[in-house]
């Protein structure tokens, strides 16, 4: 090779090796361009900002939300770039994202790869009625509204039990949801926890339990649930109940009135009160009610069934602020453990008030 050929291949040696690192650096430098997008906050993003796809939404598309709800960082090639890279253009998961402080793009993506959505909550409440839960899911947000128009009838239609009775169907929990689910899904995800509590618990049962079916279990479940806030005493309140059932007397419970009186009732229970029939009026009717009157919790489904053993056939508030109850075996120890509880509050028994055979 001559002299001439050597210094010609040198000289495309050395510009191929320039040229190579010039590659290199302008690499290095498109990386950390990058790399600096991906995992930089994203700035200007507010305290319960969020971003939703819906079915359909292409990248460009989702791209144009985020633009729109304020995320200036970065140009639509990094993104586009990023999104391939987290293999994520073809992986959008349905549903609504937040933006908060501090996200960078890559987690957000990343979120929507994997359908990291923002979840909401509702806790329905042990004793509440079939009302107050209605007011509670009709005012939850940002549940889709299928139900709020519809009566009680029509409610349980919906959910697949035509002619059932709606109260006490419903399990006492916090239910989880996200944005596109309905108030009608949250409902039946509730409905079907309390038919499977209600089953489980009623395989528990005592073998001398007064008590026909689940059906019954549930009801008298509800009323536990409103005689008393305490987890404890629900077993002996259940076995109360439970002699009272086998010995044919009358439950004589307060809840059961006023869930009779319905949105009459002004907070006060009157001797009247007491004396006025109703199908829930169990001073007036043995047995128990038509239906639940309330949504009992766990608790009380499984003081329902397994009562408290014991010869206590009443009980009475102490009045002390606790909560809690006196248990009696007689009308005479009754009697006296009202008059302590008036005392107690400081003040003469009103006639309504007067204990009743």
């Amino acid at each position: 090779m001559s002299p001439g050929s050597k210094r010609g291949c040198r000289v495309v040696l050395i510009a191929l090796f320039l040229l190579l690192a010039v590659a290199a650096a302008g690499g290095a430098w498109l990386w950390q361009r990058y790399a600096g997008f991906s995992d930089r906050p994203i700035a200007g993003l507010q305290a319960g900002d969020s971003v939703t796809v819906v079915s359909g939404d292409s990248f460009p598309s989702v791209l144009r939300k985020l633009r729109a709800a304020g995320v200036q960082q970065g140009n639509d090639l990094e993104w586009r770039a990023l999104a391939r890279h987290l293999d994520v253009a073809g992986s959008l998961k349905v549903g609504e994202y937040a933006l908060d402080p501090g996200i960078t793009p890559s987690t957000l993506l990343l979120n929507m790869r994997n359908g990291k959505v923002i979840n909401y909550r509702i806790t329905i409440v042990e004793g509440w009625n079939i009302r107050q839960l209605r007011a509670a899911i009709n005012a939850a947000t940002p549940l889709l509204h299928e139900t709020n128009q519809l009566d009680d009838a029509a409610l349980m239609k919906l959910l697949g039990h035509p002619g059932q009775h709606p109260e006490g169907r419903f399990l006492p929990e916090t239910y989880v949801y996200s944005r596109g689910d309905s108030d009608a899904d949250v409902l039946k995800r509730a409905y079907d926890a309390m038919d499977k509590a209600l089953a489980e618990v009623w395989k528990t049962r005592a073998s001398d339990l007064p008590l026909k079916s689940p059906e019954e279990a549930l009801i008298l479940a509800s009323i536990i649930e409103k005689e008393t806030g305490l987890a404890s005493e629900r077993p002996q309140i259940a076995g109360v109940f439970a002699r009272r059932l086998k010995l044919g007397m009358k439950l004589q419970t307060d809840p059961t009135v006023i869930y009779g009186i319905g949105s009459g009732y002004d907070g006060n229970i009157r001797r009247r009160d007491l004396l006025t029939d109703t199908p829930y009026n169990t001073y007036t009717r043995t047995g128990l009610t038509p239906t639940p009157i309330a949504m009992p919790g766990l608790d009380a489904l499984r003081a329902a069934v397994n009562p408290a053993p014991g010869d206590a056939l009443f009980f009475v508030a102490l009045g002390n602020g606790s909560g809690s109850h006196v248990f009696t075996a007689t009308l005479g120890e009754h009697n006296a453990a009202v008059a302590r509880y008036l005392q107690q509050l400081r003040r003469p028994p009103l006639p309504e008030e007067e204990p009743l055979q």
